[in-house]
């Protein structure tokens, strides 16, 4: 918890400095990442809204996922992340997001998606954008803490190698 809310303040403060504004899309995590960010005293200043679409329906409501990349894909895939981080942008006033959908367990993995499988989407208002697939060790809650700290970390490296 405590290397969570230590990124968190870093990375309000790289947000800061830079005058962007965050926005976070969760699945697996459920609010995780928004929760740690919000922590941070003053994070009204560079933290715009969360959106926690756990269900297909809701991602394709509020983030403009499409239907078609669902069906093909499952929700835990790298090219759902892609379209929940542009559609955090899409639908908010932010100018980074950070997707997340994985499988937290005990159940619901597969052979080829196993428990512990996240996906990972980093987008911003210039046009970047990084897709990254990690497989986590632990209980749910393990891989739930885990995922919160690679998103968090993922924004902040963009914002450090932007300078």
């Amino acid at each position: 918890m405590e290397k969570i809310q230590q990124l968190a303040e870093r990375l309000g403060e790289a947000l800061e400095r830079r005058g962007w504004v965050a926005t976070t899309a969760e699945s697996c995590t459920g609010g995780g990442v928004s929760t740690a960010i919000t922590d941070i005293a003053g994070s009204s200043g560079w933290f715009d809204r969360a959106f926690v679409t756990y269900s297909n329906e809701a991602k394709q409501q509020m983030l403009g996922v499409q239907g078609e990349t669902l069906a093909e894909h499952g929700a835990v895939s790298e090219a759902v992340v892609r379209e929940m981080a542009t559609g955090a942008l899409n639908n908010s006033n932010a100018t980074i997001s950070v997707a997340i959908s994985g499988i937290a367990g005990p159940g619901g993995g597969s052979e080829t998606k196993p428990v512990g499988t996240v996906c990972f989407a980093w987008a911003d208002s210039t046009g970047w954008l990084q897709l990254e697939t990690c497989l986590f060790d632990g209980d749910r809650n393990a891989v739930r803490q885990q995922a919160i700290e690679k998103s968090l970390s993922g924004m902040l490296q963009r914002l450090q190698a932007l300078g």
